[in-house]
């Protein structure tokens, strides 16, 4: 009786050892994939910057053209 008492232990056990094995490739895959969500987030982070920079540069291009037009309206006297 020992020796099945011993037995059902050890099946326990390597079914225990089974779930946790299947357990942690997992979490393995799970931490690979929120690494690439990670990755993902910082490029958008990147290409969002480069974004307001291009706008930012814009507006100053058109802030100058503004400025430009103004004077030539002024000399021309087309402003009221």
């Amino acid at each position: 009786m020992t020796a099945d008492v011993e037995n059902l232990i050890l099946e326990h056990l390597k079914a225990i050892q089974s779930e946790m094995a299947a357990m942690r490739r997992r979490i393995d895959d799970i931490h690979e994939r929120l690494i690439n969500v990670e990755r993902l987030v910082a490029r958008q982070s990147t290409e969002v910057a480069h974004t307001q920079s291009e706008v930012i540069t814009d507006r100053h291009r058109v802030d100058r053209i503004e400025q430009r037009l103004e004077r030539i309206e002024r000399r021309l006297e087309l402003t009221d």
